[in-house]
């Protein structure tokens, strides 16, 4: 949905969008990382391997959700295991883990007091903080792909960041 001076309703809709775009770009990268980086230990051997990295951005939505979303009987997923999670796996608890944080947010959105409860200040701060972090690990996993041996390829690189298409591949409405 275009957001062109809409109604609140509208806005509510296009976070819900950005959220959903945001698990994209995390799909977009988990299928672009080559198999052999997925537990190459990081220079130094300091620090998570893409696998651990993939698995904290999981595990800490199911931190939110746990604490927040109780009252909602979302259906939490499970945890990852760092140290044993496949690809697969991790792509398929990331995207029940946007969804079960999408309604979250969505019930957040339609609360008088725009609260996400346990979360400071309000849902557009849990916005936020999810959007945030999440780019911050993204940046991560590129990085950690790049120094490990396996860059990505130009069309990952590129592709988690062409909005417009992810958007578009989605389902959303098209822009006018």
């Amino acid at each position: 949905m275009a957001l062109k001076g809409g109604s609140p309703r509208e806005l509510k809709q296009a976070l819900l969008e950005a959220y959903a775009v945001n698990e994209r770009m995390n799909q977009v990268l988990l299928v672009g990382i080559n198999a052999r980086a997925w537990r190459a230990d990081p220079p130094g051997g300091k620090g998570r391997t893409i696998a651990a990295i993939f698995a904290h951005i999981h595990n800490v939505r199911h931190m939110w959700l746990s604490v927040s979303a109780k009252a909602l009987r979302l259906q939490i997923p499970a945890k990852l295991d760092r140290d044993k999670c496949t690809p697969k796996q991790a792509a398929a608890a990331l995207a029940a883990s946007a969804e079960a944080i999408s309604k979250l947010l969505a019930a957040g959105l339609e609360r008088e007091d725009l609260r996400v409860k346990n979360f400071r200040p309000d849902v557009a701060g849990a916005f936020g903080y999810m959007i945030a972090h999440e780019a911050h690990h993204r940046g991560q996993i590129c990085s950690l792909a790049r120094q490990v041996g396996f860059p990505l390829d130009r069309k990952t690189q590129f592709g988690m960041w062409e909005w417009g298409k992810l958007w578009r591949e989605l389902g959303f409405e098209k822009l006018p």
